[in-house]
Formats: C-alpha cells, sequence, structure tokens
C-alpha cells in the first residue's frame, strides 16, 4: 500500500501491507494495552498482619476481674499497636504477553491510525535551535498542535524544543508502546523511523 507524504517532492511512498493494512483488534489491542499499564505498577505496599507484628507472646492481662474486655494478645488488629486486618503484601501485576501478540496489538494500532488519516508522514523532522518556538512552528507548517513524534533517532534540539509542548511528546520507532499510540490525537513520523518500524515489525 501507499502513504500520502506531506512537505516532500514525492506524493506518496510504498509501505509494507503487513504492518500499515492489517485489521484492527480490539481484543489484543486491549489485552496488550493493559498488560502494559499493569506492568508499571509497583506493587511494593507492604503492610503486616498479627503474625508479623513483633511481640504479644503473653496474654496482656489476666481474663477476669479486670473490669475490661478480654485480650489474648496486644498484636490484634484491634489494638493501636496491633497489627492490620486483610494487610496488603508485596505482589507483581505483570500480565504475561508474548512477542507475537504485542507486535499484532502495534501493527493494529498502526493500520487504525493510517485508516483514520491520523499518521502524518513527513520526510525528516528538524530544528536549527532548541528552541520551543522552533518546534511550535514546524507543527504549524502541519496543521497540528498535539501529537506523538516518532524518529529514527532523538535529535537533542528537537527534544528541548518539544519537552514544553503541552499534548507534544517525543519517542523512537524502535522505543514506541502501544499506550503511548493509543492515546496520541496525531503520530507524525519521519521516513526514517517509518522504515525502522516496517523492520521491527516485519
Amino acid at each position: 500500500m501507499e502513504l500520502a507524504i506531506r512537505n516532500s517532492d514525492a506524493s506518496s511512498v510504498q509501505v509494507a501491507d503487513a504492518v500499515f493494512g492489517v485489521d484492527y483488534k480490539p481484543g489484543l489491542v486491549h489485552q496488550v494495552v493493559t498488560a502494559y499499564t499493569a506492568g508499571a505498577r509497583a506493587g511494593t505496599k507492604a503492610q503486616k498482619n498479627r503474625s508479623a507484628v513483633s511481640g504479644g507472646g503473653s496474654k496482656p492481662y489476666r481474663q477476669k476481674g479486670t473490669g475490661r474486655a478480654r485480650a489474648g494478645t496486644s498484636r490484634s488488629p484491634l489494638w493501636r499497636t496491633g497489627g492490620v486486618t486483610f494487610a496488603a503484601q508485596p505482589r507483581s501485576y505483570d500480565q504475561k504477553v508474548n512477542r507475537k501478540m504485542y507486535r499484532g496489538a502495534l501493527r493494529s494500532i498502526l493500520s487504525e491510525l493510517v485508516r483514520d488519516e491520523r499518521l502524518i508522514l513527513v520526510p525528516e523532522l528538524s530544528v536549527a535551535e532548541a528552541k520551543t518556538k522552533a518546534v511550535r512552528a514546524k507543527l504549524a507548517e502541519l496543521g497540528i498542535e498535539r501529537a506523538l513524534i516518532l524518529v529514527d533517532e532523538i535529535d537533542d534540539r528537537l527534544a528541548l524544543g518539544a519537552r514544553n509542548l503541552p499534548g507534544v511528546w517525543l519517542d523512537t520507532a524502535n522505543g514506541v508502546d502501544p499506550v503511548s499510540l493509543v492515546a496520541a490525537e496525531q503520530v507524525i513520523v519521519t521516513e526514517a523511523a517509518l522504515r525502522r518500524l516496517e523492520e521491527r515489525l516485519s
């Protein structure tokens, strides 16, 4: 299939149907996105239950005659110094997603971006100086304010110029993740990054 290219002498470029022309699979995309976001959870919260709290080996006071409620241990969750009921324990939220599923989800998302005309292909994207206004001017030429920019390699001037623009993210074709692609209103990709994506997902 062919993709239209902006601001270039060539009107279009040939791309692989197996990467940019596949059917959208919402179930697969949902599973991969959910697994990706779940993997970012720390799962390090830890509390002590009554068996993990120190002390409490002996009965704090006699059973009868004190006028107080009976107690067998000072580590009971009812006590201020006791353990926590249903205490949170460290855990992993990781979900298994194999490489074939991950790549399939990326291909599905990219193909949907092409169908929705939200994937903007440009020959290259660079700025002469690391200024926010320079990046904003580049985006204005394309008629875009908010976008995910995909490049082959990160350019320091472009990265510094884009980091203060709200709704603008910069990433590489090798490092882009499904969550970023799904969340992006528009995706600007350079020709070099496009070929890198083809190589990565073919």
